[in-house]
Order: structure tokens, then sequence, then C-alpha cells
């Protein structure tokens, strides 16, 4: 409920408000014969409460008692109204108005007092939640400002006629509310942020035409009027256009178009802030959405906004000074505590976060903290905390504002005024309501202060970082070389140029005054963190070369400023590889992951990664398939990441690291498979077999896709298949294709997504080499064809190569297809001696072309020696034995068919361990030199044991021997 515990409120009133409770009692008695109607009346039991607790209420029920009385035998009072019934309650009220403005504005006035005692009754009575009221409130303001729209627009029809599209259709005003009311969280006496906007059209077509633009202001001024003038009837809202284009100085209504380019061009940060609740409350709903929706990447940035903490720790700064001018101590909005404080953590999450995640984008502020909660990003037991405390206050603020129609949000002084909020809270004394409201407010502030700590900096007590910070900003070498060393820097002349060439570089140079300034707080803080690294001079050069990247989106600066986490993270991974620094630099958008080292050293099972992605894309829309592949690009980089992150730490084993970076690849390829199917089908439709089911479509993985084995930055090996009926057939769409022509161009949609360069860079490099007659052979197979050619045409090394394939992604009953095909062509019996002969011809082929030229060096997958002989090894072995070790074919990855070998006594058990733990370790290497940004070639003398052995075996199962 939006009071404390309206159940447990004495049943008697207090004796200083049963007395004021006599006394309206017998005011309105009065009212009722001077208005000719009899004294007595059926009261309700919640009068004295109400009465007592409202002036407001009491008030308007002495005013209008004849509309009173018909509200009582209306039965509203028990019962909530919905939007459709309190747009209907005003609609009704002013329908006998006619053209007649002052009757028009008398009735407006009227409905709107008789709907706000109805409000505010059910609320003191404790008939009402919070939810309930805010709702009605918003309700109540939005059918106020249609109706008194139409009437303006009907006022300027006669004399000037209105404004059309180029379809003759009427172009109307477009009111947005922002604030409390954009929101749906509208308090009592709340005054209404507007914002007037129009979309194009032409001039007015009536007796004096007006330019489009000077008739909607015409037309703003008309709708002020009626909702702001006072007359004996009171007003109906205080209206507040100060958050337009240019404030007070703009016009008062503009073009859609002319909004956005303001937006755009010249928007400030706390405008961000208050569009957040913007939405369409009046008018053109269709021309308000659309502005709205073109303004949100203004509101909400696509990568995560750390600036929104600064900006709005001045924001709340210039409000504690305004409520302290205006001595706004004890207020329970605007004190330290109290319900903007509340909006703040809510809002500056959503300013931060929201353009990544459209979840976020949410009005209410108790919808916002709810998901946050959802989105780990912040805890229940805070969110509960924080939704207590403002139901709490919105209570005390309602009841604050139900005593009289005043907007104000200040504790009364008096000991009546106290007593009466106190007890309308459930609470029979003062003191006693006081500690539960300072407590809400002291918890609210708390979570506050933490979201919106000041961010880290040099301590002023701290000689080193104060001399630092000085060299950096004056840019004096001498004192830099004498600072550097100070911070542990054994080589500052080396650390000292890094710096300087950060400093001169365009990026720097061309940065912003706020973007000067965020650099200049992150430089010494930076600085000292590299220091505490072994080799901090070269970790230095690596760290700067991201910030020099990432400079001209200062808003990352500004995260690794607030976060102290994000930096040390940033410096740990830097340290460990240059490959993350220049992935970091690349793509600033994954520093967002060093935000939280739980999930950054955790990547996700292949299962999460799915649902991640899933979440992902939950937002982009089917047919924006430039944001898909924007979003697919950021995911897999952002899972690579975390991957490359446990593996520098020694989170990951080998296996595991293989494991990750081909569950990624699978789970991009199943997305990729249906969003381009489905892209395609929309157009075309689908291709039916002849039991009009749709015919199936498959991406089969080979090399390191297919064998569970993909390294950082792999490409992908790829075939695709279809099945289909014989005989011709053709899609089912207004614009049928061939089938063969249909999959043809959903493989190059796949490739295309796969391989476009976009802002987000390249997904994937893909090689399809490995279909059906190379380079030569169509881009898609059907599985007849395909099965036809492993059978009678394919080479021996492409059924080496088929050893290691499997189905990744698409029909399931097309890989069920490939899987009886592969089946069939490995276990086809052979004449060994040739097998042989043709494995060993391809890999000494190999060692010519691809060996390293220097025999003091190492490549530890082309030389002799190295993974491609153990490769070979493997699928000599399945070519040669699996006609009669089928087991043989049920693993694609050269560990367990390994294992399987020596299951079947077909490998000794200790040259199957060896060759395998050989892999393991050859293939470890080239993760860490890759992530070291090393090319896999090593000083041959490292390796030569090693390579002796795999060599020794090589000529054991290879050589001729017949």
């Amino acid at each position: 409920m939006s009071n404390a515990n309206p159940a447990q409120r004495p049943a008697c009133l207090p004796e200083h408000l049963q007395t004021l409770f006599e006394q309206r009692r017998a005011a309105f008695v009065q009212a009722l014969l001077g208005a000719g109607l009899p004294a007595s009346f059926e009261a309700p039991p919640s009068l004295p409460a109400v009465w007592a607790a409202s002036d407001f209420v009491a008030e308007s029920c002495r005013r209008y008692p004849a509309a009173f009385l018909a509200l009582l035998d209306s039965g509203r009072l028990s019962r909530p109204a919905t939007r459709e019934d309190l747009a209907a309650a005003v609609d009704a009220a002013v329908a006998d108005a006619g053209p007649d403005e002052a009757a028009f504005m008398s009735q407006l006035r009227r409905v709107r007092h008789l709907e706000l005692v109805r409000i505010a009754w059910r609320d003191l009575a404790g008939d009402a939640c919070l939810s309930e009221v805010l709702a009605e409130l918003s309700w109540l303001a939005e059918a106020c400002i249609e109706a008194a729209l139409r009437f303006a627009e009907t006022a300027l029809d006669e004399r000037y006629g209105h404004p059309c599209d180029e379809d003759g259709r009427r172009v109307r005003l477009c009111v947005l509310g922002l604030g409390k009311l954009g929101g749906g969280e509208l308090n009592f006496s709340s005054d209404i942020d507007l914002i007037f906007a129009y979309a194009a059209g032409g001039d007015t077509q009536g007796a004096k035409p007006l330019d489009r633009q000077q008739y909607f202001i015409r037309l703003g001024q008309r709708l002020i009027k009626l909702l702001t003038a006072q007359t004996a009837d009171g007003f109906v809202y205080r209206v507040d256009l100060r958050l337009r284009a240019f404030g007070d100085s703009g016009p008062l209504a503009m073009s859609c178009a002319a909004t956005e380019d303001y937006y755009q061009t010249h928007g400030r940060e706390w405008e961000r802030y208050a569009l957040i609740k913007a939405r369409v409350v009046a008018g053109d709903a269709a021309a308000g959405k659309a502005l709205l929706r073109n303004l949100r990447p203004f509101v909400y940035r696509r990568y995560l906004d750390y600036g929104v903490f600064q900006a709005l720790r001045e924001m709340k700064d210039l409000i504690n000074q305004e409520a302290a001018r205006r001595g706004k101590g004890h207020d329970v909005k605007l004190s330290p505590g109290g319900i903007r404080e509340v909006e703040f953590i809510g809002q500056a999450f959503q300013l931060i976060r929201g353009g990544r995640d459209a979840g976020l984008q949410l009005r209410g502020i108790r919808d916002v903290l709810a998901r946050l909660v959802e989105r780990d990003l912040l805890p229940a037991w805070a969110e509960a905390q924080l939704q207590a405390a403002y139901a709490f206050l919105r209570g005390v603020e309602n009841r604050l504002q139900m005593t009289a129609d005043q907007q104000t949000h200040a504790l009364p002084d008096d000991e009546p005024g106290r007593a009466r909020l106190a007890w309308s809270m459930g609470y029979t004394e003062w003191p006693a309501f006081r500690t539960e409201l300072s407590g809400h407010m002291r918890r609210v502030h708390e979570h506050f202060e933490q979201v919106f700590a000041t961010p880290q900096a040099v301590d002023e007590s701290d000689a080193s970082g104060r001399r630092l910070l000085h060299a950096w900003r004056r840019g004096a070498p001498d004192e830099l070389l004498g600072a550097l060393a100070d911070a542990g820097y054994a080589q500052p002349q080396e650390a000292a140029a890094h710096l300087q060439t950060l400093r001169t570089s365009n990026a720097c140079r061309s940065l912003s005054e706020t973007g000067r300034a965020r650099l200049d707080h992150l430089i010494p803080l930076l600085v000292r963190a590299v220091a505490a690294q072994a080799r901090p001079e070269a970790v230095l050069e690596r760290v700067l070369g991201v910030i020099q990247t990432i400079a001209r989106r200062s808003v990352y600066l500004a995260l690794l400023v607030e976060s102290p986490l994000a930096l040390s993270q940033l410096v740990k991974l830097c340290a460990a590889s240059p490959w993350i620094a220049r992935q970091l630099g690349r793509l600033p958008l994954l520093l967002d992951e060093l935000l939280d080292p739980r999930s950054l050293y955790t990547p996700p099972d292949r299962a999460a990664l799915a649902d991640e992605l899933a979440d992902a894309l939950r937002d982009i829309e089917p047919d924006d398939l430039e944001g898909v592949m924007d979003r697919l690009r950021q995911f897999k980089e952002t899972q690579v990441l975390r991957v490359a992150a446990a593996d520098v730490t020694g989170v990951l084993p080998l296996m595991r690291v293989s494991d990750q970076l081909t569950w990624i690849a699978e789970v991009i390829l199943e997305r990729v498979v249906c969003v381009a199917r489905d892209s395609l089908a929309a157009r075309h439709g689908e291709p039916r077999l002849h039991n009009g089911d749709a015919a199936g479509f498959g991406i089969v993985g080979y090399g390191k896709l297919g064998g569970i084995e993909l390294g950082y930055g792999s490409d992908l090996d790829v075939v695709f298949l279809y099945y289909s009926d014989a005989g011709s057939m053709s899609t089912d769409g207004e614009r049928p294709l061939d089938a063969a022509v249909f999959f043809a161009r959903l493989a190059q949609r796949i490739v295309h997504m796969l391989t476009a360069y976009t802002p987000a860079g390249l997904l994937y490099e893909v090689d399809m080499r490995l279909r059906p007659s190379g380079a030569a052979g169509l881009l898609v197979s059907s599985l007849q064809a395909y099965a036809t050619y492993q059978q009678t045409q394919a080479w021996t090394w492409e059924h080496q190569a088929l050893v290691r394939a499997r189905f990744i992604a698409g029909t399931p009953g097309v890989g069920d297809a490939f899987g009886a095909v592969r089946a069939a062509t490995l276990a086809r019996a052979r004449d060994l001696p040739a097998l042989r002969r043709e494995v060993r011809e391809m890999r000494e082929r190999m060692w010519r072309e691809l060996g390293s030229a220097d025999p003091q060096r190492f490549d530890l997958k082309k030389d002799p020696g190295g993974i491609a002989d153990i490769e070979f090894l493997v699928q000599y072995s399945v070519l040669a034995h699996a006609h009669a070790h089928p087991e043989l074919l049920r693993y694609t990855d050269n560990i367990r068919i390994l294992d399987t070998l020596s299951s079947a006594g077909l490998l000794g058990a200790g040259e199957a361990a060896f060759l395998a733990d050989a892999f393991r370790t050859l293939r470890d290497h080239i993760h860490a030199l890759t992530l070291q940004a090393e090319p896999a070639v090593v000083d041959a003398a490292d390796y030569a044991t090693l390579r002796n052995e795999i060599g020794r075996l090589w000529r054991q199962h290879l050589n001729d021997n017949d």
C-alpha cells in the first residue's frame, strides 16, 4: 500500500483531528442545505480519516456537494479506475461546453477536482496501492491534456484551418510528457513537463492561413492557457516547458526533424537524463513514437557510458545547492536520501548500459530497479531497500500534497501538521514516523553514495603521486623522469618516451576539454598501477597503446577512472598478453568486460553461450541484418576475450580453451543459419519436400572446427549441404526460386554475415575449399551429390579431412544424413600400401612447401615432428582400420581418436598417450604464442627430443613396409 500501515491506524481520530473533522462535517452539512440537498447522507466509514487528513478533499466536497454525493452513489470510491474510465469521465464532463472556452475550462477543472478527490480518498483510506495511485494520476493528466488539445484545435480551426500532410490528412500536435508524467508516476499536485513537436506538413487551409510552425505555436499557447489559467474553479496543471529544445529561448513547438537535429547537435547530458521518461501523452502518437525512436541513440549510447556518473554528480550538486538556497532541509524529494536519489541510481544504470541492453530502456523507476536485479547489476537486498524507501517516500509526498493540493515536498514544521502527517501514514506519534522516514532516507543515501562515489584520484598527501600528476600535466621531461623513477620504473627514460608518444599523438591533441580532463585524471593512476608489474616499461607501452586508441571516445577513459577494478584488470591483461591488448584497443567495447572479473575469468558453457547470444540479439529487429551482424561480432569478441583472460591466468586447461572457442563458433553459426534462412524465406518462401516439410540445410565443419580444436583467430572450414526430393523443387513464396538457387543464396548470405567487415570488425574468415571439387565446385551441394562425390571422386586427402568433419548447424535431418555418408565413406576397406603412400606423399609435399626454411627454427604445426604429423598419423589410422573398427568414427578430435585407437589395440597405450601429450603440448604452446602476438615458430632445439619420437612413430606406421 502507498501508506505505511493504513490497516493499523487507530480507529478513532486523535483529539485535535477529531475536532477538525467535526468542523468540516458541520461545514459540509451547511453546504448541503445551501444547495437544497438533504442534510443527512450515508457516509462511508473512511470519511473521518480522509477529511481529517486532507483539507483539499474536505474543501472540494464542501464546494461541490452534489458532485460528491454522486461520487458516493456511483461506487467508484470502492474500485480503481482504468485509463479508459478516466478518459471517458473527462470527455463526458466537457461534452456540454461546446465552443464556450469559459465553460470548457470550468468543466475541465471540476472533473479534475472530482477525480483527484476520488484518487486521494482511496489512497488515504488505504484502499489503493501506490501503483494504482500513480497510474491514475498520470492517466487523469493525459485525459485532461488530450481534451484541452482537441478543444484548442477546434478553436483554431474556425479561424485558421489546420495543416495537412501530402495525403490530405490532418497533422496534429504531438505532446510529449517527461518527468513523472512520462514515467507514469505523477504525484498528486505536480506540474507537468511537456515538449511540443509536430510532423512535417503544409500551411493551414483556413480563412487566415498560417505557417505550420506558427500554427503549432499558437495551438501550444492555447493549450497551455486551458490548462494553467487560474479561474474561480482553480487550474488544471502547472505546465513546465523549459525542457524543450533551447529551453526558454527556444520556440514553443518545433518540427520532429528540427527537434531531432537539436538533440543530436546541441544535446547536453542532463537532456539525456530528462528524455529517459519521455512519452507521448496526447496528440499525434505515431509521430511522437517515431521521434522518440530516432532520439534513442542520443539518450542511450551503444557503448557503456561511464561519463554519466560525473554528469549526474554535477547535476545532483546543483540540485543540492538550489535546495540549500531555498532552505529545503527536510525535503523528501531533494534532500539526501530523497526520491531524486532513488531515481538517479536507477537512471544512471540506464544511461550507462541502456544502449547495450534495451531491456533497461524503461520509464518507471520501480521497473528499472527490478530489472537491475535481473541483470545482476544491483543486489536483491539493495533493490528491496530502495523499493521500500521509494514507496514510503512517494506515500509521504502524496500525503503532503493531498493536504492542500499544493506542490510541496517539505515536512511540516508545526506540531499539528506533523501529527496529521504521521497519523495519515499509520503512526500515532511523530517521532516514530520520523525514525522510519530517516531510516529509509539514510539507506537510500548510502546506496547513492556507493553508486556515485567520487572516482579514484591521486591522494593529495602522496607527494610522489602529486609529482607524477603535475609532471604529466606540464609535460616537463626532467620532472617526469624523476616522478617515474619515484613510482618504481627502472628505465624511466623508456617509460617517459611512451608517455610522450601518447601526449603528441593526434588522438591526444584532438581531445575535447572533457576528454583532456579525463585523460589527465587517468594517467597518474595508470602509471602507478603499471609500476607494480614485471617489466613495467613494456606493459606501459601496451596499455598506452590501448589508451591512444580509445581516447577519442573519452567515456572509456571515464570508465577506467570511475572503476579501479576495470583499470587493474586492464593492466593485468595487457601485462599477460599483447594480443589481448591489441584486441582491447581494436574493439573498445571489450573494456566493458573488465568491470566484472567473475564473468571475465569464467567463460560460460555451451548452453549458457547460446542463452547469452539469444539475450544479446533479443532487442534487435529480425530484419535489421546490420544490427544482427554487429551484435554477433561484439558477442564473439567478448566471449573470446573471456577465454583468453581465463587462459593467460591459468584458469582454463588447454582442452577447455579449444572447447570454448569451438562452442562460440557453433552457437554463432546456429544463429547465422536461422537469421539468414528466415530473411531469405520472408522474401521467397521455403522450398518444400513432397510431404510438405521444409527442405533441410546444414553446415558441416572441417579442420579445427570439426575437430573441436579451434584456436585464437582460427578460420572456419565449412561445407554447405541441403536435402531435397528427387526432381525439381521450388520455394512456396510470392517470388519463388528453384531450391538449388535458394540454398546457393542462403550459403552466400551466411558467408556474407560471417566475413563482411562492419564497424565491429570481422566475424570469421571462412574457407570453403574442402567442398566437392574444391574452389571449382558449387558453393552448396545436395546430399545426394555430396555422397556420390565422396564415394566416387574424392581424393584420399579429402577422406583424411572427412575424419575431422562433423555436423555443426542447420536441420538435424541433414546432420543425420551427413553422418551416414561420412560413416559409409570412411568405413571402406582400403589398399593399405596405397593409402600409406598417398598419405605420406601429401605430408612430404607439405614439408617441402610449407615447412621452415631455417633448420634452427621449428614450426610447431607444419614442420616434421609437428602437429600436422600427429594429425596425419591419426587420419591414416582411421582410414586404415575403420572398416573393422567402426568405433573409430565416433569422434572427430585427435585426442579421443587416439584413445579409441589405443582401446582397439591399434596403437600401443604408451604410444597413444605420448602422441596425445605431445599434441596437447604443441597446441598449448601455439595458444600461448598467439596470446603473445608471436608466430608458432620456436627454437628447434627446444623440441628436438619430442620431434624425434614423433618422427619415429611416423616412420613406424607410415613407411612402406611391403
